[in-house]
């Protein structure tokens, strides 16, 4: 019984980490795959799991949808501060405050930041955006890493000289690789911003209740 209310009270993050190792498992197979054919046309050594695990190749392709992540979910907390849109499920109502505006309280059961105060309450009041920022520099300099190795992989593969970091960082390669998935994520938060305005999924708390005006922000 204490098993199933377990799952139950922890479902969605279970179901989405899921999915999201499948999803990489799945990039992983077909990546390896797909990584070995080039090598094979060029007359190179295949590649075991492990090798491709370490490779430039699987490091950019992971890091780069990470690092866009990331970017999205941070500037879209701390874009959610201030910004409104009239009608939205995802917007604070346009008047007056709510409960994530006001000042923390120490309580027997707050935070342990909120009960120390000082510079730990300060820090955890932005920690979540902090976390983000943190996870996409992370992926940032992986994503970087990734692709110049992939990069340099594919020039030996080619009998090419290879690159540093200082040029490769400004060679058109890599920002194309950031820009084309950070442009997508922009996309996908404006289109449950604007979308949740007039459609409806009732149940979810993405969505207005269903009966609710257009107009209405929640």
């Amino acid at each position: 019984m204490s098993e199933k209310r377990f799952l139950y009270r922890n479902s969605l993050s279970i179901v989405v980490i899921a999915l999201m190792l499948i999803c990489l498992t799945g990039q992983f197979i077909t990546g390896w795959n797909t990584h070995n054919a080039e090598l094979a046309e060029h007359g190179k050594p295949l590649l075991d799991a492990a090798e491709y695990m370490h490779s430039g190749h699987f490091i950019q392709a992971t890091f780069e949808n990470w690092e866009s992540e990331f970017l999205q979910m941070m500037l879209y907390v701390l874009l959610t501060v201030s910004l409104r849109q009239r009608g939205s499920s995802e917007s604070k109502s346009l008047e007056g405050q709510e409960d994530v505006d006001r000042e923390p309280v120490s309580h027997p059961d707050a935070p342990w930041p909120v009960k120390k105060g000082g510079i730990w309450l300060k820090i955890y009041r932005h920690s979540l955006s902090l976390a983000f920022g943190l996870l996409f520099m992370l992926s940032f300099l992986l994503h970087f890493y990734g692709s110049l190795k992939d990069f340099n992989e594919e020039q030996m593969a080619k009998d090419k000289p290879i690159t540093t970091a200082v040029h490769y960082i400004a060679d058109s390669r890599f920002w194309f690789e950031s820009f084309q998935n950070w442009q997508s994520e922009f996309l996908a938060v404006a289109s449950i911003v604007i979308l949740s305005i007039w459609l409806r999924e009732k149940g979810s708390p993405e969505s207005k209740p269903v009966d609710m005006p257009h107009k209405e922000t929640p």
